[in-house]
């Protein structure tokens, strides 16, 4: 095993460009950079390998990952420092658009970022460009020197894909691998083409240990050979103000779970989904991506 709860993340590291009704907004955000965050919310020493521009939205990357004790393995972005766009509708649903850095992505594994990997507890992969198959091999090749977990999101969107059958091919390679795989019935419908039950059972048929199936408002659920279960959203008190974190506190919240104590029966499994709909709940009741836990809901008021 590797070092004693120490985290690696590998995925994005970028702004988010909100428009709204409301107005203009910009956060720092990205899926990967989202989960690092929140691990190191719920304690954890964490670790996030992502590519990061050397300019002032970089500058601004780097200072939220310092506010959270986050230590960052950055690659070079000659494009600058990708950004996503999106648009929301009512309900808070956000619609992106994706920048050129973003669409040209990198991500380097030298030295340092071997030697991380090597010596984590668990290896956290979330929005990685699996349809590069020369990152994808380095990833792989650097995931073959740990010892420690793997936990994949494959998190795709549609504006940094370049090729769904690559991206399919490289994710499953990896995916065989995992401890857990986070999918969503967005994730299904976009890769395959297919309801997210049959994405599960195909990954389970492939190897991966357990697989976290995330369906938006009407919950998620955990399966692996021996059984599938399922849970509801979790009631909270306050209005739903943004799901845009939503996915990424689940997996903080799994991720986390697992580094206590790896579930050894359903019932542990399934009181790891709970939590996670718990925390998922109280991130959404704030705008941006930044994992919240149940506790901050003090004061608001009933409903949802």
């Amino acid at each position: 095993m590797g070092e004693t709860g120490r985290v690696v993340v590998v995925g994005d590291a970028l702004i988010d460009e909100i428009s709204d009704p409301q107005g203009h907004r910009e956060f720092v955000g990205g899926a990967a950079l989202n989960v690092a965050v929140g691990l190191a919310r719920l304690g954890w020493p964490t670790t996030l390998i992502a590519m990061v521009g050397d300019d002032e939205p970089g500058d601004r990357i780097r200072a939220y990952l310092d506010e959270f004790g986050v230590d960052l393995l950055a690659s070079p972005s000659p494009l600058g420092t990708a950004r996503a766009i999106s648009t929301r509708d009512a309900g808070g649903e956000p619609v992106y658009e994706f920048s050129d850095a973003a669409w040209h992505r990198r991500i380097s594994f030298g030295d340092a970022e071997r030697a991380a990997i090597a010596g984590a507890a668990i290896t956290v992969v979330s929005c990685f460009p699996f349809d590069d198959p020369v990152q994808t091999l380095a990833l792989a090749s650097a995931l073959a020197e740990a010892d420690g977990a793997l936990a994949i999101d494959p998190n795709p969107r549609l504006g940094m894909l370049h090729d769904r059958a690559d991206f399919v091919s490289g994710f499953e390679a990896l995916a065989a691998l995992a401890d857990l795989v986070k999918v969503g019935d967005d994730d299904a419908e976009l890769l395959y083409g297919t309801a997210l039950d049959e994405l599960r059972d195909r990954l389970l048929a492939q190897g991966v240990g357990a697989v976290l199936a995330t369906r938006g408002s009407s919950g998620a659920g955990m399966a692996t050979t021996a059984f599938a279960l399922e849970k509801p959203i979790a009631s909270a008190p306050g209005p739903i103000v943004d799901t845009m974190g939503a996915g990424d506190a689940v997996l903080s919240s799994a991720v986390s779970t697992l580094l206590v104590e790896h579930p050894a029966d359903e019932a542990a499994w399934a009181d790891l989904v709970e939590r996670a709909m718990q925390v998922a709940a109280a991130t959404c009741r704030f705008e941006g991506a930044l994992l919240r836990l149940p506790s901050a809901l003090s004061g608001l008021e009933d409903g949802s």
